[in-house]
Formats: C-alpha cells, sequence, structure tokens
C-alpha cells in the first residue's frame, strides 16, 4: 500500500479571484440570486418537514458525528481493511496523493479499454480533480448523466451548488441549452416533464454504448469493500451496471467501518439534502461478479490533502462532511452570492473550508485567502449539519491562521482598526466619543436602513458588506434620558 505524504493538488479547486470581488458581480446578477432564493428557501422548508417526522434526528446527528470522528481517528487501519476487502472480491485500488495522480490512473485506465468516452455519475471528487478537463485534453469525452449536471455541462458552465449544480439556472435557460448543445432535440417547450424527457433520450445512447464509467462514491464500507452511491434520478445506477469497466475515484474519508453503520448515514443523508425520507435510489457494488455488471473495478483512493487536514485537530472535523449541502440552504451569504462567487466545486459554509485546508493558502493575494471570510458566523450552518461540524468555529480558526500566518511585516489596515478600537474602548470618555462620531453616520444611510459606503478606510469593510444604520439614540443616552447622568 502507497503510503500518503498529503501533497496538496490543486484540480480545479483554487478560485480565480478574491470572494469580495466575485461577491460583488453576483450581487448585481439579480435573475441568479431569485432563482437561488426560491430554490433554497423551498429545500429549507421541505428538509424542516422531513426531519420534524424523525423523533430521535438528534440521536442521529450524535451518532453520524461520532462515526466520523472513529473513521478518522481509525483512517489507516480502515483503508487497509478497505483495500484488502475490495482485491479479495475482484476489485483492483489504487492510491493517488494528488490531482495528478488521480487523473493520470484514470486516463491509462480508459486508453486500455480502448475507449474515447466515459459516462459519469454526479461526484464532487472527480470535479475537484478536474477529471472532466483533464480527459478532454487526452482526448476523451466525458459524459454528465446527472440531469443538473448536464445542464452545467452543456451550458458550458460551472456547479454553484453540492447536491443542485444547476440551482442557478430556470426552465427557460435549461430549455435554450438543451436546444443549442443536443443533436436532433428539435423543438422543446420549458415544461420540465419535456425536459427531462429529452434528457433521457440523449443520454439513453450514452448509456447503452459506454464502454467505460466513472463514479465517485457517498461511501466506501471498510469490513465488505463495498462502494455506495446515493442518487434520486437512476442514472447512478445506469452508469454502474451498464458498462463493462467502472472506475470510482472516492476520498479517502468517505469511509464508514462496518456495513450496519450505513443504516445511520441513510437516514440523515436524504432528509439534509433532498428532504426525503429516503432516497429514490442506492446503488451499492462489491467487486465484480461474472455475468453480472462491469466485469473490470478499479477504485482510486483520493487524498488531495486530506492527509494534511488530519494533521490540524481544530480543522480536520471538516473531512466529516458527507456532501449534504443542508449548510449552503441555511446560508444568508450563499443565498444572496450563489455559488459561483465562491469559486470552487465546494461552495457555501463547508466550501469556505474545505477549499482552503486542502490547497493551501499561497499568499495574501491567494483567492483562497478571502474563503474563511465568506460567512457571516451566524450559526445556522452548524445547526443544519446532519453530523454536527462545528462549521462557524472552524471558520475562525482558519481566519486565525491567515492572520498569524501575515505577522511580522507592516501593519495591516485591520491591525490599526483594531488598535484604534482598543483605544476607544480602554477610555469612557473616548467610547462616547465614538458612539457620537457613529451617531455621524445615519447621514450615509440608504433607503433600506443600510450605509453601503464609508469613506476610507471605512470603505475597506463596506466593500464586501453593508452596515446596518446606527440608533437615533445610543444606549448611554437613553439611560441619561431615563435615569438621568450616570454616577463616576
Amino acid at each position: 500500500m502507497t503510503t500518503f505524504l498529503g501533497t496538496p493538488g490543486f484540480g480545479n479547486l483554487r478560485g480565480a479571484e478574491p470572494f469580495p470581488t466575485a461577491a460583488r458581480r453576483e450581487l448585481r446578477n439579480i435573475q441568479m440570486r431569485r432563482n437561488v432564493g426560491h430554490a433554497t428557501s423551498t429545500i429549507r422548508s421541505k428538509r424542516l418537514a422531513a426531519v420534524s417526522e424523525c423523533a430521535d434526528w438528534e440521536q442521529l446527528r450524535a451518532a453520524g458525528s461520532a462515526l466520523k470522528r472513529d473513521v478518522i481517528g481509525r483512517l489507516p487501519e480502515l483503508l487497509t481493511e478497505l483495500e484488502r476487502n475490495v482485491i479479495a472480491r475482484g476489485g483492483v485500488v489504487h492510491w493517488a496523493r494528488d490531482a495528478t495522480e488521480a487523473n493520470q490512473i484514470v486516463v491509462d485506465i480508459v486508453r486500455r479499454c480502448g475507449a474515447d468516452e466515459v459516462v459519469k455519475v454526479k461526484s464532487m471528487a472527480t470535479q475537484e480533480i478536474g477529471l472532466n478537463e483533464h480527459l478532454e485534453a487526452n482526448g476523451i469525452a466525458a459524459v454528465e448523466t446527472d440531469l443538473a449536471e448536464l445542464i452545467v455541462q452543456l451550458g458550458r458552465d460551472k456547479p454553484s451548488h453540492i447536491l443542485v449544480p444547476a440551482i442557478h439556472r430556470n426552465r427557460a435557460e435549461i430549455r435554450e441549452i438543451f436546444m443549442r448543445s443536443m443533436p436532433d432535440v428539435g423543438q422543446l417547450t420549458d415544461d420540465p416533464r419535456v425536459l427531462a424527457m429529452a434528457a433521457r433520450a440523449y443520454l439513453r445512447r450514452k448509456f447503452l454504448s459506454a464502454k467505460v464509467a466513472v463514479s465517485g462514491a457517498n461511501f466506501g464500507i471498510a469490513d465488505t469493500g463495498t462502494l455506495a452511491v446515493v442518487e434520486s434520478e437512476g442514472n447512478g445506477r445506469m452508469c454502474l451496471t451498464l458498462p463493462p469497466t467502472l472506475i470510482t475515484v472516492m476520498g479517502i474519508e468517505k469511509l464508514i467501518p462496518r456495513f450496519t453503520d450505513l443504516e445511520v448515514f441513510m437516514q440523515l443523508l436524504p432528509r439534509s439534502s433532498t428532504a426525503e425520507r429516503m432516497n429514490p435510489y442506492t446503488s451499492m457494488w462489491t467487486g465484480v461478479h461474472a455475468g453480472d455488471g462491469p466485469q473490470e473495478f478499479h477504485l482510486v483512493l483520493l487524498d488531495n490533502g486530506r492527509t494534511s487536514v488530519l494533521a490540524d485537530p481544530d480543522g480536520r472535523a471538516a473531512l466529516h462532511c458527507i456532501r449534504c449541502s443542508a449548510c449552503l440552504n441555511v446560508c444568508p451569504v450563499y443565498e444572496r452570492t450563489g455559488g459561483h462567487a465562491y469559486g470552487s466545486v465546494y461552495p457555501g459554509p463547508i466550501g469556505a473550508i474545505l477549499s482552503p485546508q486542502l490547497t493551501g493558502i499561497a499568499g495574501h493575494d491567494d483567492p483562497n485567502a478571502s474563503l474563511p471570510y465568506a460567512s457571516s458566523l451566524c450559526g445556522a450552518c452548524f445547526d443544519a449539519c446532519p453530523v454536527l461540524i462545528d462549521i462557524p468555529s472552524i471558520l475562525v480558526h482558519l481566519r486565525a491562521a491567515h492572520v498569524d500566518s501575515e505577522r511580522g511585516g507592516l501593519p495591516r489596515g485591520q491591525d490599526l482598526a483594531m488598535k484604534a478600537t482598543a483605544w476607544a474602548m480602554e477610555s469612557p470618555g473616548r467610547f462616547g466619543l465614538a458612539e457620537k462620531a457613529l451617531g455621524a453616520a445615519r447621514l450615509l444611510t440608504r433607503s433600506d436602513r443600510a450605509i453601503t459606503a464609508l469613506p476610507w478606510p471605512g470603505s475597506r469593510w463596506t466593500s464586501s458588506r453593508d452596515i446596518p444604520r446606527p440608533p437615533a439614540e445610543t444606549f448611554r443616552q437613553w439611560w441619561t434620558r431615563t435615569h438621568g447622568p450616570a454616577r463616576p
């Protein structure tokens, strides 16, 4: 077994621009904000209903969290067990340190099969390593078979959500994409059933002709060597059963110890992701079976920075993530800016953690440096997380690490602002003067009771967020008016 060194691979995790810059642009996209806002509010409402039916929901969350802690604490042992059981059942296991190694492993297998096209099950891991782009560069077409992923691919777009990657598109836009990109599709209406049937006809030909399929895995079960994919459309099952060769790319943290542990996650994941009691399709496969399904199975175990994350006791809990997207659907920042502002395949609160963790922060100008600040820290993401990841605390930890890494040079604006604040708060008199100065900012308030622009250095703050209008009367002023001057 290859020893993991945890060298981070970049794939397409690293954003092209800082979050504040991208967020300002996306805030002007009214259609995107309307689409995302409607979709996330609908999912939130349905999820609350699904969770409320489950009397032991909090116990399930605690069990899921405990299982994930156990996996992270015994990861080398469990990975070895998984490898042994996959091989015993006719599979082949490959170990990939980073995106480059994983991509090359897949390309070599596809070429050996004599294929120039693969069908794909929705997979965050393959997006993380930029597999589609690498296959295309090597003359191999990758066909996404998840409906939302297909919409993104045909529209030459980028995913904007972990679960619903085309959440920023409406029916009219999807119709235009299909008519422009699907051969012989003819005239379409924007009726959802018509669009779904067009996609089904397009994909059916791909399923029946494909020699190789590529999947991710929601879970890898150590004690049996079983892999599991959870999905809602049936496309995954077509990919996992029809092509003669199957390649699964799985992050090493997706392990669970025992087959019986799947019971916990099969209650947590559907309710947290699609707000369903159970998902429509759960596909599981264990090695190969003569005359049934793929006759060649390859499992690519992907590190790509994960063992580096394990070395951080305050941040490693992010590896518990089961990619349910519940944190995105409750995040006010995500709802207003959409997934594209994060510049990563992992958007939202958990993406603001995973992207810097897996690829690192290469200096102040690195787009990843702004991601830990792309959150309100309101705590809604922690309340929604089915495995109790304390996302706000990890974000604060990453912010502190970023600030500490830049100490030693000239004081930054943030440092000066904190020193000025401390100086003002050390004296009641100075604090009172600061309150009066803050009251003058009411003159800058817009009609929606928010301050959106301050002169420098306050502009460094308002360039990426608004400030509520200061109250007409401070607490001190109220106290003096109602109780008389405070005693010294």
